[in-house]
């Protein structure tokens, strides 16, 4: 039976990922799913929550790491679900985010060595459902320190986000069916062509017979 694709949006903050996650859910519908990442609705993901949000609230870097993979996995049946009864599943950030995060946290303070180890890193994740097409949306860091909400969270710092821009681009060498798109300057519906001009490139818009695959 034909299944849905998983196609994923990650990018930096407040680079556009959850209002072109949206865009594309809402585009697919009503064959769609739309799943975000860290997902604080769930009890793991309301200790993220609180995590992210509050600065007193302190965790080993390694606990963080691996609280944000938990969060992963107890939405992955759910995902391979949807993804088998024909829906099109739309993710906001998953595994990448969670390595350039906990990477560039490796290379601006001293940190256990397992955490600078990219191997390390991905291991929690090895198994999840794999992303038929990953779109990661990349722009000038002077743009993203001018959009609205900026600096409201932990990560929202512009010398940190520069060294997450760099991790990512370390981990998605390691990858494929990965493409980037440059949204400086560009508005949401200009970038929300752009991004279904690659889906239709890779065949991602329709159903497909190929098996899930998963991360090894």
């Amino acid at each position: 039976m034909p299944r849905g694709q998983l196609i994923l949006i990650e990018g930096l903050d407040r680079s556009g990922k959850s209002t072109q996650s949206q865009v594309l859910f809402e585009k697919f519908s009503p064959d769609s799913s739309l799943v975000k990442f860290p997902n604080r609705e769930t009890k793991i993901g309301s200790i993220i929550n609180e995590y992210l949000t509050d600065s007193d609230f302190h965790l080993s870097d390694q606990s963080a790491h691996l609280l944000f993979s938990a969060n992963r996995w107890e939405l992955a049946q759910s995902i391979i679900d949807d993804l088998n009864e024909g829906k099109f599943v739309v993710l906001d950030r998953y595994i990448y985010s969670g390595i350039a995060y906990s990477l560039a946290k490796s290379k601006q303070s001293s940190v256990q060595p397992e955490m600078s180890s990219v191997d390390w890193l991905y291991s929690p994740d090895k198994g999840l459902p794999k992303p038929d097409l990953t779109i990661f949306l990349t722009l000038d860091l002077k743009e993203l320190g001018n959009r609205k909400g900026w600096g409201e969270e932990r990560y929202e710092k512009e010398e940190f986000q520069k060294t997450v821009k760099s991790c990512f681009e370390e981990v998605f060498k390691q990858h494929d069916k990965i493409k980037s798109i440059d949204v400086n300057g560009k508005d949401i519906e200009q970038v929300t062509a752009l991004i279904w001009a690659e889906l239709e490139a890779h065949g991602a818009t329709t159903l497909t017979e190929r098996a899930i695959e998963k991360f090894e």
